[in-house]
């Protein structure tokens, strides 16, 4: 077992926390577990590259912890009306949609490459901002003005696109036209 996989381990364990610190309202714990996970993210990547410790088993498990993290934030802060449920039920079914792409392209015997898209990456990292944003706010007690309306819109507009841009590139793979590389980040 590598250090970045245990590291890996430890933000998967942690999301229970940061979701039952949301559901007592302890904004303040909770904000300190994201924090805590987005920087334990940076640190077990780093320690991969620099000291040749990537496995294929991280390679697997560490965006797994990344979306369990952010979905579970989501859809808590969705419940709690802190983000809108449209965008909570657009971020989860355009993970399911990967989801099930990548499992049905397995079972025709067919598997799609896993590569992330640039739409994808840039929804991840608008999703990251938004949910450290309404986590600090409640945490800190602050009004960020017109910074979360934006953020709620520009990544309900990077969602849909990201979903699109797989759709098509699973639908290119499938019909044998393209690469058709895609994963679900």
């Amino acid at each position: 077992m590598t250090i970045p996989n245990m590291i890996t381990i430890m933000r998967l364990l942690l999301v229970p926390a940061v979701v039952l610190a949301m559901l007592d309202t302890r904004w303040d714990w909770a904000f300190a577990g994201f924090v805590i996970a987005g920087v334990s993210d940076g640190v077990d990547g780093f320690i991969a590259r620099r000291w040749n410790q990537s496995s294929r088993l991280g390679a697997y498990l560490d965006p797994i912890a990344d979306k369990l993290l952010l979905v579970s934030v989501f859809v808590v802060l969705g419940f709690a009306r802190e983000l809108p449920l449209w965008l909570v039920v657009t971020m989860v079914s355009r993970d399911a949609l990967i989801v099930c792409a990548v499992l049905l392209s397995s079972v025709m015997a067919h598997p799609v490459e896993m590569k992330p898209l640039f739409v994808s990456k840039a929804n991840t990292a608008v999703q990251i901002v938004l949910a450290a944003l309404v986590l600090g706010e409640l945490a800190f007690a602050v009004h960020l003005g017109q910074a979360r309306p934006a953020l709620i819109l520009l990544s309900g507009a990077l969602t849909v696109a990201s979903a699109a841009a797989y759709l098509v590139t699973w639908l290119r793979h499938m019909s044998g036209n393209g690469e058709g590389s895609t994963t679900g980040t």
